[in-house]
C-alpha cells in the first residue's frame, strides 16, 4: 500500500488443513492428554528451521543502488530456503532474500527486528538502514532485518508478464468504459494463470508469515520484534496471530483494518483521499507562483477537474503515453499518500503537464509523472503488480459477476468522479481462482503500538481506531492533521518516533493511547505526546 498506485511505498483442501494443525500444534503447545503426547512431535520443517545461513554482500553490481546502501551501513543478505507449499515441507522449494546489519549493543541485545514497507509485494531488503537511523540509540539492540517476501523483488520471482505494474483503474465514462477494465482484468488474471499458475496457490499472507518463523528459526531467535507498515500492518496481525509464542515487540504503522482487508480495500477511502486533495490543492495555490494551477484552493480543485474531463474526452498525449478516463484518476490517486514539500511539489508538477497536454501542447514529463506513467502503462514493473494482486487475490475472495461491481459504481453516482470510480472498479481477483485458505481471524489480545495519522489517505484513521477498539491490549499513537501514509522514521514527528523506539527499546506499551502535534512543517521535529 505504500508503493506507486498501491492500495502503499497480493495443494488441496485437505493437505493445507494438516498444515495449519500441525503449525497450530507447534507454536501454541497444547497441553498433552497423555505421557505419549507429552514426547514432543518430529518437526516437519526442522530442514528449513536448522538450515545454516551463508551471509555474503548485499552488492549485486556496479549499479545496484540498493546493495550500495546496504553494504555502506554494514548489513550483509542471505537467502532463505522456504518450502513453496507447508503442506509439503518436502517439495518444491524458494529462496526469500534477507539483508541483517548486526546489533553492536551486545550486552544490552534485544533481539532481531523484522521489517516489512508494505505492498503487497513491496521489497523491503533495503529498509535496515533507514529504520536503524530511525531507530537512533536503540538500533544498536537490535539484528535490523529487511525481508523481500516469497515471489517480491530478490526472492524467487512471480512474474505475470503484464503490460502495467497495477491491476488498478479507474473505470471510465459509462457502462462501455466498465467493460473496457472488466475485459483488461480478465486478461490480467489469464496472463497469471499463463505464467505463473504453478506459483499463484502459494502467493498469500498466511505462507509469507510461515515464512517469516522460518526466517526467525533460521536466525536462531526464539522470538521476533517486527515492524511492518501499511499492507506490513496486516502481514503483522497475521503472523502474530498465527505464532503468538514467537511474536516479540509489535510496531504497525498505517494500521490495516483485517475487517476492511481485500481485494477492493480501496472502498470507503474515498473522503480521505478528497480531504489529501484539498489540503494538497491548498498549498498548490498558496505556491501559484511556480506552478500556476490558481490562486485558491477551489480554482487549483477546478484545475484537476478539468484535467480529468480532458482526459473523458480524448487521451492525452504525454511522451510515448497515452493518458485517459482509466488512467488519470490513478496518477492522482497516487500523487496524495504523502505530507510534505517534497511530493506535493513532484505532485504539482505532474498536473502542471497534464494539463498543458490537455491543452494540446508537447509535453516531456518530469521525473514523478514519468516515473508513474511508466509505472502504469509499461510492464516495466510487472513484477511488483503481479505479486501484490496473487496476494490479495489469494487471501480474500472478490465477487465474481461483473454486475456487482457496476451496480456499486452506479450507486456512488456522479459525486464523486474521481475517486469513486477508481475505489469501486473491477479488478483482476474477480477472474481469479478462489482461496485454498480461509482468511484469518485475527486475536483479540495482541500487544501492539499502533500508528496512524488523522488524513491517512490509504489505511484510514478509522481503521486504525477499530482495531484499537478489537485490541484493548494495544496503544494508538495518532499523528493529528497529517495527510500521511505511513509516520515513524519518515514523517519528522519526534513525537512518534520517540514514542516507538522507547517501546522498542523497553517493551513497555504507553500506560494510555497518545496524541501527537502536525510538526509545524513536515520533516521538522514535532514535540511530546499529549494523552487522548
Amino acid at each position: 500500500m505504500t508503493q506507486a498506485t498501491s492500495p502503499r511505498r497480493l495443494a488441496p483442501r485437505a493437505a493445507a488443513a494438516v498444515a495449519l494443525s500441525l503449525a497450530g500444534a507447534l507454536t501454541l503447545g497444547a497441553a498433552p492428554a497423555s505421557p505419549a503426547a507429552a514426547r514432543p512431535a518430529a518437526d516437519p520443517l526442522a530442514r528449513y528451521h536448522h538450515q545454516h545461513l551463508r551471509w555474503k554482500s548485499c552488492l549485486l553490481g556496479p549499479d545496484d543502488t540498493t546493495g550500495k546502501e546496504l553494504q555502506q551501513a554494514g548489513a550483509q543478505c542471505a537467502d532463505v530456503t522456504v518450502p513453496l507449499d507447508y503442506s509439503r515441507p518436502d517439495g518444491r522449494t524458494l529462496t526469500v532474500a534477507v539483508s541483517r546489519i548486526r546489533a553492536t549493543d551486545t550486552a544490552h541485545r534485544a533481539g532481531a527486528l523484522l521489517l516489512n514497507s508494505g505492498g503487497p509485494g513491496g521489497q523491503t531488503i533495503g529498509d535496515p538502514p533507514w529504520v536503524r537511523k530511525a531507530m537512533k540509540d536503540v538500533g544498536a539492540r537490535y539484528d535490523v532485518v529487511g525481508v523481500d517476501p516469497r515471489f517480491v523483488g530478490r526472492s524467487t520471482p512471480l512474474d505475470c508478464h503484464w503490460p502495467t505494474g497495477s491491476m488498478i483503474r479507474g473505470a471510465g465514462t459509462g457502462r462501455a468504459g466498465f467493460d473496457r477494465m472488466a475485459a483488461f482484468s480478465a486478461d490480467l488474471a489469464a496472463r497469471c494463470r499463463t505464467h505463473a499458475g504453478d506459483l499463484l496457490p502459494y502467493a498469500t499472507t498466511r505462507n509469507t508469515a510461515r515464512d517469516m518463523d522460518v526466517i526467525r528459526a533460521a536466525l536462531g531467535e526464539r522470538r521476533i520484534s517486527y515492524l511492518g507498515c501499511s499492507y506490513g500492518s496486516y502481514l503483522g496481525q497475521v503472523y502474530a496471530t498465527m505464532f503468538p509464542r514467537h511474536t516479540g515487540r509489535v510496531v504497525l504503522d498505517g494500521v490495516a483494518d483485517p475487517a476492511r482487508y481485500s481485494p477492493r480495500l480501496l472502498r470507503g477511502s474515498e473522503e480521505a483521499n478528497r480531504h489529501a486533495l484539498r489540503g494538497w490543492a491548498g498549498w498548490a495555490a498558496a505556491h501559484d507562483a511556480t506552478y500556476r494551477l490558481g490562486r485558491t484552493r477551489d480554482a487549483v480543485l477546478k484545475t484537476v477537474d478539468s484535467v480529468r474531463a480532458a482526459a473523458a474526452r480524448t487521451p492525452l498525449r504525454l511522451g510515448g503515453h497515452r493518458v485517459d478516463d482509466h488512467v488519470l484518476p490513478v496518477i492522482v490517486f497516487n500523487g496524495l499518500s504523502q505530507d510534505n514539500p517534497t511530493a506535493y511539489g513532484d505532485f504539482a508538477q505532474g498536473v502542471r503537464e497534464l494539463r498543458r497536454a490537455a491543452a494540446g501542447r508537447e509535453v516531456t514529463p518530469s521525473p514523478w509523472l514519468a516515473s508513474t506513467l511508466d509505472f502504469l502503462l509499461t510492464g516495466r514493473e510487472s513484477a511488483y503488480g503481479s505479486a501484490q494482486t496473487a496476494i490479495l487475490c489469494g487471501d480474500v475472495a472478490a465477487p465474481r459477476d461483473p454486475e456487482t461491481y457496476w451496480r456499486d459504481l452506479r450507486r456512488a453516482g456522479t459525486a464523486d468522479p474521481l475517486f469513486a470510480p477508481v475505489t469501486h472498479d473491477i479488478n483482476a481477483c474477480a477472474f481469479w481462482d478462489p482461496p485454498r485458505e480461509r482468511p484469518t481471524t485475527i486475536r483479540d489480545d495482541l500487544p501492539a503500538l499502533l500508528v496512524n495519522a488523522t488524513g491517512d489517505p490509504r489505511t484510514i484513521y478509522q481503521g486504525a481506531r477499530a482495531v484499537r477498539r478489537n485490541w484493548p491490549s494495544s496503544r494508538l499513537v495518532t499523528l493529528r492533521g497529517a495527510d500521511q501514509h505511513a509516520v515513524y522514521g519518515v514523517y519528522g514527528s519526534t513525537c512518534v518516533d520517540t514514542t516507538v523506539n522507547t517501546y522498542l527499546a523497553t517493551g513497555r506499551l504507553p500506560d494510555r493511547d497518545l496524541t501527537c502535534p502536525r510538526p509545524t512543517t513536515a520533516g521538522v521535529r514535532g514535540g511530546g505526546p499529549a494523552s487522548t
